[in-house]
């Protein structure tokens, strides 16, 4: 029960009380005074909404303007929401809304002090549409009305959304532990790592460590859902071992360069559990040390979401599995490997600001941006696409040794880029103690990470998985969250698992959310609907973060990603509707969209993104720019009824926005695998305005063994991609 909920039922029980006690026929000489009468607290306050069907017709704004010949409507979608800040905390009364004929069924009322913590307020499961008044029972500054099933096929409709009551006038100081904005007892930054975390230094045996890297490979070689996590860390120095690298599992260096830490023997990943099939070697990781392979080679033959960074190979590196089967990876970035990268059988491979001794090989998709030593652009035929400098970068945080301690460095930002950042000398930028990180341990709830957050500190998640049963709400400039093993973050009860202010700045790194069974509208919101503010020159960064929407659970989610914010910088992502594993099927894991990017000037490399059930991507931001872009289409539609786009056959994997004037890319392949039913046809891999400002290059679609059928590669323009030989068709340049 709220405060003021409470308050309300003790006045109206002492209301009745004095009733009872008043004798027949008694006349008052002086009535008690009454509580003020609700007034209209929301009308010309700012206001937020999920989606705008016309941002100059229909905008958010027009649902609290007091005019009844204005409405806000939204994209077609049960999960939408309005939010209105009422500028102060208040007692609320009621919601009154002026639906046009576009109505929510069902949908609830929630209020919240901060925006961090909700509470219902109200519930309608039964909306008839017209003009409805909907009691309100608690108190908050804003109030949010979340809809979850539309009462027509189209959006929701609002001429007016109306909320009444009292301001408040209670507690407001912060310290005050009546006030729900307390920050609580303060919480220590620092601490231990955790068991799932295994440093070594010169004084461990190498005997031992071979034994704890055997150990966790035979544990994490076939357990691709399970819910084991580790992270092996080297302080500077040498080591003669063997690294088989499993699922979940990540291996660094802990040095504040590559070459502090030496591994002589190998960081291996094969396929033999598979096999000989590299194509589901994910999750996993390779960062910050250098590699003397005992056979001349390193192997990394990986797909998804399997990154090697700050690598230092001093040999060839293979990106194959020793048995040629396919692979379908991948990512290098900062990186060096001295002799030859051979990528044989990999179907599509981003490398990004590295220095290579040569390259071997190309199958489909093969980009390399800011790459010293990288082939000659050929495309398609080689398919090399090779941009010359990467326009805007920030690398990844890692966790180092400083010392006496743990540190994290946060790399700086960065212009036209080429090479690695550490070749000429120490990468450029800050190191923070870890004593300014709230170190987590899993089973820490949400409430007690937002309490460190509130306090100022970072965040460090330790390897395990973490069920969070309210939002995660990253709102201070420059915040770092860095997931160490494959920190995992699950979304309970239909909560967002992490959303993002509109603030420089703020650098997510190293995490996979793994969507619940409870239907969420999104899984990580960066920004803010309607967000504005200029981040140019200190960007909100994302670097490997990883969605999951089934494959250990039945997953449900709208957006898994949604990209409000201006200027954000895209380092790697996996954004994966799963195609196999628990809970997989048309009905049970459902996603519509892996990535939503309403931000202008976002920069993206290595979007991997797959198998949702409407768009994949959906770009709606100005003068954005993609490297590199890999997608496989849903598998699962039970039949071409299922996979239609209003009149158009299927969903297009990369939509750029009708309403969108500028935007690149480089790179973009888009492959169709319709085991359910092969005869589904899909009317265009790609779909953007024609016009001049809009340029993609090196373009290709794919049938995989003639599973589905792509018609063309953009809009209608490219052959059709169809036939048991899977052969790319491809498209060299869009406008």
């Amino acid at each position: 029960m709220s405060p003021r909920r409470g308050t309300r039922m003790l006045r109206a029980a002492a209301a009745a009380a004095i009733a009872l006690l008043v004798p027949a026929g008694f006349v008052a000489v002086a009535a008690p005074a009454q509580a003020a009468e609700p007034e209209l607290l929301s009308q010309g306050r700012a206001v937020t909404a999920s989606s705008v069907e016309n941002a100059d017709y229909t905008p958010a704004a027009a649902a609290v303007d007091g005019d009844l010949g204005t409405r806000w409507a939204s994209t077609f979608s049960d999960a939408q929401w309005l939010q209105i800040d009422l500028g102060e905390r208040a007692e609320l009364d009621r919601l009154e809304l002026v639906w046009e004929a576009a109505y929510g069924a069902e949908f609830r009322v929630l209020a919240s002090d901060d925006t961090a913590a909700w509470d219902e307020v109200g519930r309608v499961d039964d909306g008839t549409g017209g003009t409805q008044s909907v009691e309100l029972d608690g108190d908050g500054r804003y109030v949010r009305l979340e809809l979850t099933r539309r009462g027509t096929g189209y959006g929701y409709s609002l001429w007016e959304a109306r909320v009444f009551g009292s301001p408040d006038d209670g507690p407001t100081d912060p310290t005050d532990p009546t006030d729900p904005t307390d920050p609580g007892d303060p919480i220590d930054g620092g601490g231990d790592l955790g068991p799932n975390v295994h440093v070594y230094d010169d004084a461990t045996p190498d005997a031992q460590i071979q034994a704890e890297l055997d150990a966790a490979f035979q544990a994490q070689e076939t357990a691709q859902f399970g819910t084991r996590r580790d992270q092996f860390l080297f302080k500077p120095g040498s080591y003669d071992v063997h690294a088989h690298i499993g699922f979940d599992t990540a291996i660094s260096g802990a040095g504040r360069n590559p070459d502090d830490v030496r591994i002589n023997g190998g960081v291996w990943v094969d396929a033999q559990w598979f096999g000989g099939n590299a194509t589901q070697n994910f999750w996993r990781s390779v960062e910050n040390l250098s590699i003397v392979p005992h056979t001349g080679e390193a192997r990394w033959a990986v797909s998804q979401a399997a990154p090697m960074r700050r690598v230092h190979v001093l040999g060839d590196l293979s990106l194959a599995p020793s048995s040629y089967g396919w692979s379908s990876g991948g990512f290098i970035a900062d990186s060096k490997v001295d002799g030859v990268v051979r990528s044989y059988s990999q179907q599509q491979w981003l490398s990004r600001d590295s220095t290579f001794g040569g390259w071997e090989g190309s199958v489909w998709n093969m980009v390399f941006s800011g790459v010293e030593g990288s082939p000659a652009p050929s495309f398609p035929n080689p398919s090399h696409t090779v941009l010359d400098r990467s326009p805007l970068v920030r690398e990844k945080p890692y966790l180092y040794w400083d010392a006496d301690d743990w540190a994290v460095f946060v790399p700086a930002l960065a212009a036209d880029t080429r090479g690695t950042t550490w070749e000429g000398g120490a990468t450029s930028g800050e190191s923070i103690p870890i004593d300014e990180f709230y170190v987590a341990q899993p089973g820490d709830s949400a409430e007690r990470i937002n309490r460190a957050l509130v306090q100022g500190l970072n965040l460090l998640l330790t390897p395990g998985v973490y069920h969070v049963d309210e939002t995660i709400r990253v709102t201070r400039p420059d915040t770092v969250v860095l997931g160490l093993g494959y920190a995992t973050i699950v979304n309970d009860g239909g909560v967002a698992a992490m959303k993002v202010a509109d603030v420089d700045g703020v650098k997510i790194a190293g995490v996979l959310f793994d969507a619940g069974t409870s239907h969420a509208p999104v899984l990580l919101e960066v920004g803010e609907p309607g967000s504005s503010a200029d981040h140019s020159d200190d960007p909100i960064s994302l670097h490997d973060v990883f969605l999951r929407v089934g494959g250990a659970v039945a997953g449900k989610v709208d957006d898994a990603l949604v990209v409000h914010a201006d200027d954000t910088l895209i380092d790697h992502i996996w954004s994966w509707r799963g195609d196999h594993g628990d809970g997989i099927g048309w009905n049970l894991n459902t996603a519509d969209r892996g990535l939503v990017v309403d931000g202008d000037d976002v920069t993206a490399y290595g979007l991997f993104v797959e198998h949702y059930q409407q768009h994949n991507t959906v770009w709606n931001g100005e003068r954005g720019r993609t490297v590199f872009y890999q997608s496989e289409l849903a598998y699962d539609p039970p039949n071409q009824a299922a996979w239609m786009n209003g009149d158009t056959l299927g969903w297009a994997s990369y939509k750029v926005g009708d309403q969108v004037d500028e935007h690149q890319a480089w790179g973009v392949g888009v492959y169709a695998y319709n085991n359910v039913d092969p005869s589904i046809v899909t009317q265009s891999g790609i779909e953007a305005p024609a016009k001049p400002g809009v340029r993609l290059r090196n373009l290709l679609t794919v049938s995989l063994g003639g599973n589905g059928i792509i018609r063309h590669v953009v809009n209608d323009i490219g052959d059709e991609a169809s036939g048991v030989d899977t052969i790319p068709s491809y498209l060299v340049e869009f406008n």
